[in-house]
């Protein structure tokens, strides 16, 4: 008589819920890396996003399950009930993603936002900020699981219809080219657009800008003041941008989401910074070790605001003063091969 041992099989089932925006959301791919890696037996990765954004994580192996929300955030909350999650990683931690949690069986994790010590260093320049990047912050979460950075930085999976040729689509090759990334949430981010005019006319390089259907104005005021520059603003999905960015020499770009894309490929990064300062942990993670970060340091009332939306004149002076030679300096001393 033949005897069977029987093996019980435990599916360790994860919620992580980030619901914005671009960069955030991409900062949040090593802990997905790290949690199906390092999670003992079988684990199923489920993320909660927002419907505009899941195009990022679609691409990625490591997630078994994208949840996508539109204007219902109950009705989606009603489904995840079903899932019998085990554990639930917030990586938001607002009062929508406190909602969720609520709702859900299964022990709840999240990370520090240290939004008071932000506060204190915008409103009374004192800094109590830990050296610590967000991403390091993301993993506070996940400490009572085990699971630790593996120090390999963050992902970025473009998919295969998403790959585009820039000789094909706008004339530039691989290597060619400089990315000018020109959009950002806030404009206390930007340069203003008579900087960003001047700065690619004294760039003598291919320019190629990127942003989305926000940016279309600023873009075609750029373009057509500088015959070196191709406006594509509006034009791409946002993996296609991501294509773009990962085929380019360098990348100039505000704090924004593709800045955190380009740090994805490992790509030389010329950072700017007005009304934000990196102390908040948002500058490119793991990024290219040439990479330069920009900012008007003799402004001493730096940092003027948590997300650059305040629009005050000390504000916009946060980034009307930037030297733009110091910017050409940078775009020369990394450029290769252009």
């Amino acid at each position: 008589m033949t005897s069977h041992q029987y093996v019980l099989s435990i599916k360790t089932k994860i919620l992580i819920i980030r619901f914005s925006s671009i960069g955030d959301i991409v900062l949040t791919t090593p802990v997905i890396r790290c949690l199906k890696e390092q999670i003992d037996g079988e684990c199923e990765i489920h993320y909660l996003v927002k419907q505009q954004f899941s195009t990022i994580l679609k691409g990625n192996p490591y997630i078994d399950v994208i949840h996508e929300f539109g204007n219902s955030l109950k009705k989606v909350t009603e489904g995840l009930e079903k899932e019998g999650f085990h554990y639930i990683i917030d990586l938001h931690k607002n009062v929508r993603s406190s909602y969720v949690k609520k709702r859900l069986p299964g022990l709840s994790f999240a990370f520090d936002k240290l939004n008071v010590k932000k506060w204190i260093l915008v409103n009374f320049k004192i800094d109590l900020l830990p050296d610590l990047h967000i991403v390091d912050r993301y993993f506070d979460a996940t400490k009572a699981l085990g699971i630790e950075n593996d120090g390999k930085g963050i992902d970025y999976f473009i998919p295969e219809e998403d790959k585009i040729s820039t000789s094909e689509m706008f004339g530039a090759d691989p290597g060619s080219y400089v990315v000018f990334s020109i959009g950002a949430a806030h404009e206390g981010k930007k340069l203003p657009l008579y900087k960003m005019i001047e700065l690619c006319s004294i760039i003598d390089r291919k320019i190629i800008l990127l942003g989305g259907d926000e940016d279309i104005d600023n873009a075609s005021a750029i373009a057509a003041a500088n015959s070196n520059v191709i406006n594509v603003c509006g034009k791409l999905r946002l993996n296609q941008s991501a294509s773009a960015i990962e085929q380019a020499t360098l990348v100039i770009s505000h704090d924004s989401g593709l800045m955190h894309i380009a740090s994805a490929f490992n790509k030389k990064i010329i950072s700017i910074w007005g009304a934000t300062v990196p102390k908040f942990g948002m500058y490119p993670y793991n990024a290219h070790p040439d990479s330069i970060m920009i900012q008007a340091d003799h402004l001493k009332f730096r940092p003027t605001s948590k997300l650059g939306n305040k629009n005050t004149r000390k504000e916009r002076r946060t980034t009307e003063e930037i030297d733009l030679t110091r910017i050409l300096e940078a775009v020369d001393k990394l450029w290769v091969g252009g």
